[in-house]
């Protein structure tokens, strides 16, 4: 059974108070431009103000995870980066581990503000969001995500945030970050 709204909001309350206070990393609500929903620079996550409750929460937590991963290495800032249809069988490996280990440390954050209940819920969001880039990637076709959908996906396990510094890179406007 998906979330309720209430518990979406609750959670997205907590996770946004935890990313600005313990982490110093604002979470600005703004006009994205469509189609995107969300995006970072590596000091910032912004996020669409049209969106669902439910992408909010799962664009919030999972851009985190991209936040720590940016600090870590700049070779993250270039992971799934290059034109549709050019991807190897080795990136697409790579995008896809990069794509589940952010949704991990989003799974994480949630459990340091007491969310346990919704590991399911990200772990299906986040196999839909590395379905739809993979799909993407191959072809050059952007799907309506949630044709992508599936519930019951394997529950992906927590990955420690370690300690990091965020600091700007850049943003990802012209990116497939949905």
């Amino acid at each position: 059974m998906p979330p309720t709204a209430a518990r979406l909001q609750q959670a997205f309350s907590l996770t946004r108070d935890r990313v600005e206070a313990r982490y110093g990393i604002p979470v600005l609500i703004i006009d994205v431009p469509d189609p995107f929903t969300g995006d970072l620079d590596g000091a910032e996550i912004h996020l669409d103000y049209a969106s669902p409750d439910d992408l909010q929460l799962f664009t919030l937590a999972h851009l985190f995870g991209h936040t720590v991963q940016w600090s870590q290495s700049s070779r993250f800032w270039t992971v799934g980066a290059k034109p549709p249809k050019t991807y190897s069988a080795e990136d697409l490996v790579e995008v896809d581990e990069y794509e589940r280990d952010a949704s991990r440390y989003g799974i994480t954050l949630l459990h340091e503000v007491g969310v346990h209940d919704l590991d399911g819920w990200l772990s299906d969001f986040s196999a839909c969001d590395r379905a739809y880039l993979e799909h993407f990637y191959r072809t050059g076709e952007k799907r309506p995500p949630m044709e992508l959908w599936r519930d019951g996906t394997a529950v992906l396990t927590p990955l420690p945030i370690p300690e990091f510094t965020p600091h700007p890179a850049r943003f990802r406007w012209d990116g497939v970050v949905i």
